[in-house]
């Protein structure tokens, strides 16, 4: 059987790998501890259940809009109302089955072959791999640790061709969990405007703001910068709803009908069940997803220090989502390794520590830990690769 041309040119995800061979460890019964997921270590909140409960019982079972329930939509917009002041109508909002669901249909509406997407690195596993898919061209602008991995219209300038379509903006990051300011992001929407290139804001991150930051959506910006972005956002890690597979895009009304078509002859419409969750999610508390917020914040200032102390690494402090992005190239070639990705391996089978190679996110001088576990997992993860690090270095 010979497979599709497209396909030979998509990579695996490492995160996804990582997470395998950690799986593969710990059911040989070996006390893994796995720093990769990108998932909240929460449930979901009751109510929300509840309500997915209440939906089943009361037969809300069937096919639905293939765009998202009309409440939904109403929700998510009440929700952009008040979180940022957006004004967004229904034909605006598309909901998919998870935001990489949503980014996949935007890419697939959106590229001709040969068009160019502009994506920041560090950058999110799938971004590449989706504009390929789509018959585009994914265009890597390096983003340093000193610059902490944010691009400025200097980079932008470098990178834009004529085939340039559109600019990823992923604001706080996975993986380095930076924000972008408004300062910051004035300029890039600006050129973007006057460029006629698409902004997409993905913005899914978005309640894990820690220390004092503020997050900012460029589309905040202006009414004209608003209506060259599209804003992609859900509930997974908001409201800890990983698996429910609940994202939207909000945008142009003429993009999110061909959005729409394309998922009319794919997925259909996403799981009624998890719609009616995601309902309950955005008209309900908001308390439990500043409770995890603050949990995520008390993490992170514990073990940063903790982690910037060992010897070769360095790392910028988050100040969103829930990952840490350090630079271990020099304590890897203190061990004697030539590769990240070697001592990433090698810290999994001594030690048992799962911990994601920076060579999918554009940055293979780095790792990425998830501190979307406990504390008490976290510290003892580090107490093995402090070990790692002091039994190897020549």
């Amino acid at each position: 059987m010979q497979l599709a041309k497209r396909v030979e040119t998509i990579t695996p995800s490492s995160t996804l790998a990582i997470t395998a061979k950690a799986g593969e460890l710990a059911a040989r019964g070996y006390d893994v501890i796995g720093l990769g997921a990108g998932q909240p270590d929460f449930n979901t909140p009751n109510f929300i259940i509840d309500a997915a409960m209440d939906a089943v019982k009361a037969g809300h079972t069937k096919y639905t809009p293939t765009a998202g329930l009309p409440a939904l939509k109403e929700a998510i917009i009440g929700k952009l109302k008040r979180d940022q002041g957006f004004d967004y109508q229904p034909t605006e909002i598309i909901v998919g089955n998870g935001a990489k669901h949503v980014l996949y249909l935007l890419f697939q509406a959106l590229l001709n072959p040969g068009d160019e997407v502009i994506i920041p690195a560090p950058y999110w596993v799938s971004y590449p791999e989706q504009v390929k898919l789509a018959g585009g061209v994914p265009v890597s602008i390096p983003a340093t640790q000193e610059q902490h991995f944010k691009i400025t219209v200097d980079d932008l300038e470098k990178a834009v061709t004529e085939r340039t379509k559109a600019v990823i903006i992923n604001s706080p990051s996975n993986p380095t969990g930076m924000i972008y300011t408004r300062d910051e992001l004035e300029p890039i929407a600006g050129y973007c405007l006057d460029h006629d290139i698409l902004i997409i804001s993905d913005e899914i991150y978005e309640k894990l703001i820690y220390n004092g930051n503020s997050f900012n959506s460029i589309a905040q910006i202006s009414d004209q910068v608003k209506a060259q972005t599209i804003v992609i956002n859900g509930v997974s890690k908001s409201h800890a709803m990983t698996g429910w597979r609940i994202g939207y895009a909000a945008g142009d009304s003429r993009l999110i009908k061909a959005m729409t078509n394309i998922a009319s002859h794919s997925t259909s419409n996403p799981a009624s069940v998890s719609q009616y969750a995601a309902i309950a999610a955005y008209n309900g508390s908001q308390e439990s997803v500043e409770e995890m917020r603050q949990a995520f914040e008390k993490r992170l200032n514990a073990v940063y220090d903790r982690l910037t102390s060992m010897p070769g690494v360095t790392c910028v402090k988050p100040q969103g989502a829930f990952y840490l992005f350090p630079n271990i190239q020099e304590a890897s070639h203190a061990c004697g390794f030539d590769r990240v990705s070697d001592w990433v391996s090698a810290l999994l089978e001594e030690e048992k520590v799962a911990v994601v190679p920076g060579e999918g996110f554009g940055a293979p001088e780095h790792i990425r830990l998830s501190y979307a576990t406990s504390l008490e997992k976290f510290e003892k993860a580090l107490d093995r690769i402090e070990h790692f690090i002091k039994t190897h270095q020549k």
